[in-house]
């Protein structure tokens, strides 16, 4: 049997000729269905591949204690959807661990140590993205530095982290954090990120979970509003987008986004920035505002 139904997307939706999500029984047709296995992303980024290969392309990443449920474990693979946007791929098995704990707090700074103990003298054992979540059951304090402490008993910088239902209101200025983070295709942390990575990212921050591609993010986000000629009317956090590629307004009149041309986080004059892409990719297609 085949697994074809041209009304679902793939990237949101398990299902193969071979195996799917046992909630589109009904609505597409496989060999079998299976329901998704509870898991936990353990890794600090976990990159997310169309095909269970090394080789395979990068969709997009996961990061650290986002949850995931898995169909297969195969050969050193996962077949896994994130709860959090949806989307669906292929992850290192390694990758993996049961859900233990319920995260209590969630990275604000752009990049975080995670140390062996309550002390940054420590050697680090891992580093932490914006966004990742962690559990944290206590704080000790060290020569006036206070850390929050993992069940593990690794420490992490405590101003580094918010509770999980702390949430600021300026997706903007989240991103006016990662300024200057490297481009990386498929991106979604801070230590590299894609332009729809840095949408989805900086809004994740303010509470708001959107999906994961320009596409998908030009259909769905807020509102959208009709650009006057010389696009004067934008206000600080409207989302300006391309035929895939999307930035967010800075101001009334700078952009801020993660370019394929700059190869970072970056500002960049609006009208500079039609005029450069239309060149290759035309003119703005569409303009959404929260």
């Amino acid at each position: 049997m085949k697994a074809e139904n041209p009304t679902l997307d793939k990237r949101l939706n398990a299902f193969r000729p071979d195996l799917a999500d046992e909630n589109l029984r009904g609505t597409v047709e496989a060999e079998r269905f299976a329901a998704g296995k509870p898991m936990r992303i353990a890794d600090p980024v976990v990159d997310v591949r169309s095909e269970p290969r090394g080789d395979a392309a990068i969709t997009t990443q996961f990061l650290y204690g986002d949850d995931v449920l898995v169909f297969e474990d195969d050969n050193g693979w996962c077949w896994v959807q994130n709860e959090r946007d949806g989307y669906v791929g292929y992850v290192v098995d390694t990758t993996l661990d049961r859900r233990a704990n319920e995260p209590t707090h969630v990275v604000i700074a752009p990049r975080t140590f995670v140390y062996p103990g309550s002390d940054l003298k420590f050697p680090r054992t891992k580093a932490l993205s914006i966004g990742s979540l962690v559990t944290i059951e206590g704080g000790e304090e060290r020569r006036g530095t206070l850390y929050g402490m993992l069940p593990s008993g690794e420490a992490v910088i405590a101003k580094h982290l918010v509770p999980i239902d702390e949430v600021t209101d300026d997706h903007v200025a989240v991103a006016e954090t990662l300024m200057h983070t490297p481009y990386l295709w498929g991106g979604v942390s801070g230590f590299g990120i894609d332009c729809s990575g840095l949408v989805q990212l900086s809004l994740l921050m303010t509470g708001l979970p959107v999906l994961r591609d320009t596409d998908m993010q030009a259909a769905s986000i807020g509102d959208l509003i009709e650009p006057d000629k010389d696009y004067h009317n934008l206000q600080r956090g409207d989302l300006v987008f391309w035929k895939g590629h999307v930035a967010m307004m800075a101001s009334h009149s700078m952009l801020l986004h993660a370019s394929g041309h700059a190869m970072s986080v970056t500002l960049e004059p609006l009208r500079d920035a039609i005029e450069r892409i239309a060149y290759l990719y035309g003119k703005p297609t569409a303009v959404r505002r929260l």
